[in-house]
């Protein structure tokens, strides 16, 4: 189990206390553009996923934001083992 793999478990398990820097590593694992509008807010953009994903830079990250980015990365991950099936 790598890091992105552990790191993805403590965030299932534990949505409380993470920062925005934890969640664009592991965006960037999955190509998960990461946008900073300059504002307040970080955007993640996926090709494979309809809306955008806008979370709070504030530390932490309220548990809503982490759960939501999940998700994302669960429902990638999903289309990924669909294709090599």
């Amino acid at each position: 189990m790598g890091i992105k793999d552990k790191t993805l478990s403590k965030m299932r398990s534990n949505p409380r206390d993470w920062r925005i820097e934890q969640l664009e590593t592991i965006a960037r694992h999955y190509d998960i553009a990461v946008r900073k509008t300059g504002g307040s807010h970080v955007v993640f953009d996926h090709p494979d996923w309809i809306e955008l994903l806008c979370v709070p830079a504030k530390r932490p990250i309220k548990p809503i934001y982490v759960k939501k980015f999940v998700e994302l990365i669960d429902l990638l991950e999903e289309r990924e083992n669909d294709e090599n099936a």
